[in-house]
């Protein structure tokens, strides 16, 4: 199981030295949470396309950042963060009204397309797209409220996500990436994984931990057996 820093809780003030440490301690894939201060429920704004920018440009090109899109208009504004230079946009379909032809526009743009669902939305809402999918995100916390606790009622949504995952790999068909994020630490890392999680977000109990980025990571893969 792959583990990507969530940036929101870094210091925003030396966002640039925590890229740095997390790339040196050979993180990869960075996610980054747009909020536009209206889909949330505490209308907090993070940052956008500008931001992203500044991001892509100190990583380089060698590392993958995706979006997670939390806002009102994904199908009107998607196209900025491709331009900012992600390889993934991950939105809501809670807040899409034609997924479908969002995943096109986002392939044809030669990014990857992510769907998103909150703890209270149904599988039902995005399996007719997994086949079209590159990644499915089960949020294990509800969106915009920091604090909360990991949610492990979620565990059967994941796994009926994985059992339609692993029959579309035996079919051949395009196999989506399955990740979790919201409440993610060293101690529950474990469980998650057990799930059959491909890539799990972690925010404060990677960035935010006593310990340096590179300390925090060593005691999640320690859990992890790795």
């Amino acid at each position: 199981m792959e583990v990507t820093p969530s940036i929101l809780t870094a210091d925003f003030s030396n966002l640039g030295e925590t890229l740095d440490e997390a790339a040196a301690a050979g993180i990869n894939w960075f996610h980054m949470d747009v909020m536009d201060g209206n889909w949330v429920e505490n209308k907090t704004i993070t940052f956008g396309p500008a931001l992203i920018r500044s991001a892509r440009d100190r990583l380089g090109p060698n590392v993958f950042i995706d979006c997670h899109l939390m806002v009102t208009n994904a199908e009107e504004t998607w196209n900025q963060y491709v331009d900012a230079g992600v390889d993934m946009v991950i939105a809501h379909i809670e807040a899409v009204n034609d997924f479908p032809q969002l995943i096109i526009n986002l392939h044809d743009a030669g990014v990857q397309a992510g769907c998103v669902l909150n703890p209270e939305t149904p599988t039902d809402a995005i399996l007719d797209l997994l086949p079209d999918l590159d990644l499915v995100l089960v949020m294990s916390v509800v969106p915009g409220k920091g604090g909360q606790q990991f949610m492990p009622e979620v565990e059967a949504k994941v796994a009926t996500f994985r059992t339609a995952i692993d029959a579309q790999s035996a079919s051949g068909a395009r196999v989506p990436l399955l990740m979790i994020d919201g409440g993610v630490k060293d101690h529950n890392v474990a469980m998650i994984a057990e799930w059959g999680i491909d890539i799990a977000v972690v925010g404060s109990g990677l960035i935010n931990e006593n310990g340096s980025i590179a300390e925090n990571l060593s005691s999640i893969n320690a859990a992890l057996g790795q």
